[in-house]
């Protein structure tokens, strides 16, 4: 066996070199910044209103699920109490008309860059009008809470406090448009992250208050993390797993070179869509719950009381019909995000193939390959999207099975954002890392 040549293994200060001189560090100072400086303004309350009141609340189980992902930014009616809901809600609502509106398809597809740009601007302006109306919402449970200061005129905090939660909803889509861009990650993804992460010492305080003391508690305690654990293996394994489509290339002769003739692939992610599908699924979710919540207080009798009460009582998290229609929304999403990246579009990717000269071994080339290409991706996807499904049903379930419901708030879409997101952070990292190898040896 050969030595290796010097140089060929890095030392620290090439690690060192390597690190500064890709920008990767100056990313993630950035991201760190302003991950901090978004939980900062999560901690600031909007004027006029006395949380400590609201926090009765939190024994509603869905406004505690909810709550999770602004990092208490929710219960405590800070300015940030919106977060990044309202855009993903404006995100799906562009993404379906994209798909139904001949016009928004064709910016989409045919204008290119520019033609993205104005459905991005889009959304930006339908995320506020949500916000908007979310604000209303909000402030709406304030007041049936009693948790409005009686010296305030109401007609002022009402204006106040909407305006003040939509700048926070804007700020917060601006900070995540800023991480995007400049730093490291998902910018949309990573705050939500902070807020999950930020409220796991709350909800293990308070399951060491429900186990002290109980040995058949704490038995089931362990039992519902080593689900949890199983859980994010199974996530990890569906984040990285790809599909391995083999490509050949022809040869061609340039002068007295040949090039092509190599045989290379196309890696087919089984689960193509991330996180996504998750954060969709509970910003469907969550949303008819936030109008429930507000006519639960408004009409404590009657006949909107019996549908409000009838929803509590079959789709709140944890219940049966809750899992199904999650599991399907799922499942649902999943395809759908699938079929709008353009990098998974068969057709595309049929006609780049034909061009460049390259094949799929015993396929011809233009439509016979569209069509075996989505012939696969319609089986990874399948196998991809009901594999996120079950993973979700299995944490879920855990948490009914073990009666530990203090942690129903890091079930399994709390599990798959966290553990999606930090896997694809990490990936990005090292495509930071190998750009700045693939520079090394251009110079």
């Amino acid at each position: 066996m050969s030595k290796p040549k010097a140089g060929m293994i890095p030392g620290v200060g090439d690690i060192q070199a390597m690190w500064e001189a890709s920008g990767l560090k100056s990313k993630l100072l950035f991201t760190v910044m302003m991950l901090a400086v978004f939980r900062l303004g999560a901690q600031v309350p909007v004027w006029g209103v006395h949380p400590e009141r609201i926090q009765a609340l939190l024994g509603n189980q869905m406004l505690g699920f909810l709550d999770m992902f602004s990092g208490g930014a929710l219960t405590s009616v800070s300015v940030l109490a919106l977060g990044i809901g309202p855009y993903i809600t404006a995100s799906i609502i562009m993404q379906l008309l994209t798909v139904v509106i001949p016009r928004l398809e064709e910016m989409q597809k045919d204008e290119g860059e520019a033609g993205r740009r104005k459905i991005s601007q889009y959304t930006r302006y339908l995320a506020v009008v949500l916000a908007m109306f979310q604000a209303g919402l909000i402030m709406r449970l304030v007041a049936s809470a009693g948790a409005i200061d009686p010296n305030v005129t109401p007609w002022i905090f009402y204006v106040e406090s909407i305006l003040t939660l939509t700048a926070g909803a804007t700020f917060a889509l601006w900070v995540a448009e800023m991480i995007t861009e400049r730093g490291v990650g998902n910018g949309g993804s990573l705050l939500i992250f902070a807020g999950i992460l930020s409220r796991i010492p709350f909800y293990w305080d308070r399951t060491e208050k429900l186990v002290s003391g109980d040995p058949q508690k704490s038995f089931f305690l362990v039992i519902l993390l080593a689900i949890y654990l199983v859980t994010i293996g199974l996530i990890i394994i569906l984040q990285e797993a790809t599909r391995k489509i083999f490509i050949v290339s022809a040869k061609r002769q340039v002068g007295n070179r040949i090039y092509g003739g190599q045989n290379t692939h196309i890696p087919f992610k089984i689960n193509p869509s991330g996180v996504m599908p998750i954060i969709f699924a509970f910003a469907v979710l969550a949303f008819p719950s936030t109008i429930f919540g507000i006519l639960q207080q408004q009409h404590p009798t009657g006949f909107m009381f019996e549908v409000v009460r009838f929803y509590e009582q079959f789709l709140s998290p944890g219940k049966p019909a809750y899992i199904l229609v999650e599991f399907l929304l799922i499942v649902f999403f999943t395809f759908f995000y699938t079929s709008i990246v353009p990098s998974m579009q068969p057709r595309e990717i049929a006609d780049n193939l034909k061009k460049y000269g390259s094949a799929i071994p015993g396929i011809k080339p233009g439509r016979p390959t569209a069509e075996k290409l989505e012939e696969i991706l319609s089986r990874t996807t399948f196998i991809g999207a009901f594999a996120l499904a079950i993973i979700t049903l299995l944490a879920s379930s855990a948490t009914s099975i073990t009666g530990i419901t203090t942690l129903s708030g890091l079930g399994a879409t709390s599990l798959i954002i966290m553990v999606g997101v930090a896997l694809d952070t990490v990936n990005q990292i090292r495509v930071n890392l190998l750009a700045r190898q693939y520079q090394g040896f251009l110079k």
